[in-house]
């Protein structure tokens, strides 16, 4: 049958397949089953879910499948994606399972699974619940309630966990959060409260459905202004599960994860913690950062779009930091999930202990114009099997040549198309972007 999982687990449309209810309990069941025939006991899971409306019937249903074969199930209710990941550890459960989609719309749900080491879960067991699903597995979905008896523990564990990274006071310090209306509505505000710091805080009333409506990381706009009008040392804006961050500086400019990257490598530089030196990005990095990176004698390492591949390399390699554009940082010292807050508590730590402002804190580093246009298709066809999209493509690296680069892509949870280029002149890409995205719509929309 068709690949379910993508790189963040699966993903699509609450729903429907496979994300309607009798597929998520056999889901459910068939990671159960398989786990104890590995392990030769009925595995335990933790599950935890953002704020949409569709989390709560699938994290009943996917847990009604596992119960059902023997599983013994706990939720810790609504929590961020890196929150299950260190209960999972923390408590020696076999699983953890996130109902989230991200940075998705609220009408997309999705399942991601961790081992207890943080990584998702591995192929082969993909591929079996994937073989059960299209095999048709009969599954008689337990009847039961979830069980949130340690939900409060479970958060009062992991707040305390996030507060520990903090190394340097923030008295005095003035910072808005935009929690995107997701999982870290009430955790974000009580981490930063509690560290004393001055909160201002938005986007923190989720309803179901303003989950990312307008907000949040991939909308920053609002945080902007509201840095400006609290005259705020500093805004941070999570996703729907608050596994990224992306920040605003004091004079209301964005601060996304290349500088990101840029900032907590030259700290963990500085304190001896970058032994290998090498930082780990995607082939979506800004080249100003391989630029900012190599001044400071680090070797940037480029891997595919998606922090399953990020994290691959950060293991395989030995580095020390890893991330992506969007926000989404890992530190394995810390955990292999990247986690939204944990990163902006060692931002802080980093401009704090210099007695730098963030926009002080990212000199050194210098983006070069990027352009990332997205197209619907009808399907992923190889570029290289469509004469059209190749043809021009070939002909704009050409143009490129020397002082820029196209990178071109399809998402891995969407059926979107992604024009990547980066060069000297701003109008130059931008031609060129919309040149090429136009050709893909008539070959591919």
């Amino acid at each position: 049958m068709k690949k379910l999982f993508g790189t963040d687990g699966i993903r699509g449309v609450a729903g429907e397949f496979p994300l309607d209810p009798g597929t998520v309990v056999v889901i459910g069941a068939s990671l159960a089953r398989h786990f104890e025939e590995i392990m030769g006991r009925p595995p335990r899971f933790v599950s935890g879910r953002d704020t949409r409306e569709s989390g709560e019937w699938i994290e009943h249903a996917f847990l009604a499948g596992a119960t059902s074969a023997g599983a013994d199930c706990y939720s810790a209710g609504v929590i961020t994606t890196p929150g299950v990941a260190y209960i999972t550890a923390e408590y020696e459960f076999d699983a953890g399972i996130v109902i989230s989609a991200s940075h998705n719309p609220y009408k997309d749900n999705g399942i991601k699974i961790f081992s207890p080491t943080g990584k998702k879960i591995d192929d082969d067991t993909e591929r079996r619940i994937e073989n059960d699903i299209a095999a048709g597995l009969d599954v008689a979905p337990a009847d039961l309630l979830i069980d949130y008896s340690h939900a409060a523990e479970f958060r009062t564990s992991y707040i305390k966990h996030l507060s520990e990274t903090i190394k340097q006071s923030t008295a005095g310090f003035k910072i808005v959060i935009d929690c995107a209306n997701g999982a870290s509505s009430s955790l974000a505000p009580e981490i930063f409260e509690n560290l004393k710091a001055t909160v201002v805080v938005i986007n923190d009333s989720p309803n179901g459905r303003n989950i990312n409506d307008g907000c949040g990381s991939l909308h920053l706009e609002k945080l902007q202004a509201a840095v400006l009008e609290e005259n705020a040392d500093l805004g941070v804006a999570f996703d729907g599960d608050a596994d990224r961050a992306l920040f605003v500086d004091e004079r209301g400019a964005i601060v996304d994860g290349d500088a990101t990257l840029w900032i907590m490598a030259r700290y963990l530089k500085e304190h001896g913690k970058l032994a290998n030196s090498k930082v780990v990005a995607t082939v979506m990095s800004n080249i100003g950062l391989e630029i900012a990176l190599g001044s400071i004698g680090v070797e940037l390492l480029r891997t595919p779009v998606g922090d399953k591949y990020v994290l691959e390399e950060l293991l395989n390699s030995g580095a020390e930091i890893g991330g992506e554009q969007s926000g989404h940082i890992i530190v394995p010292e810390n955990s292999l999930v990247g986690d939204g807050m944990m990163t902006a508590l060692m931002v802080i730590n980093a401009i704090r202990e210099k007695g730098l402002t963030l926009s002080g804190a990212t000199s050194g580093f210098s983006a070069y114009p990027q352009i990332l246009v997205n197209v619907k298709v009808r399907e992923k066809v190889p570029f290289e099997n469509v004469a059209a999209v190749s043809a021009a493509a070939k002909e704009i690296e050409s143009e490129l040549a020397g002082h820029g680069r196209l990178l071109l892509r399809y998402s891995g949870t969407e059926n979107l198309a992604r024009v990547m280029i980066e060069g000297r002149d701003q109008s130059e890409i931008e031609q060129l972007a919309h040149r090429l995205a136009d050709i893909i719509r008539e070959s591919l929309g």
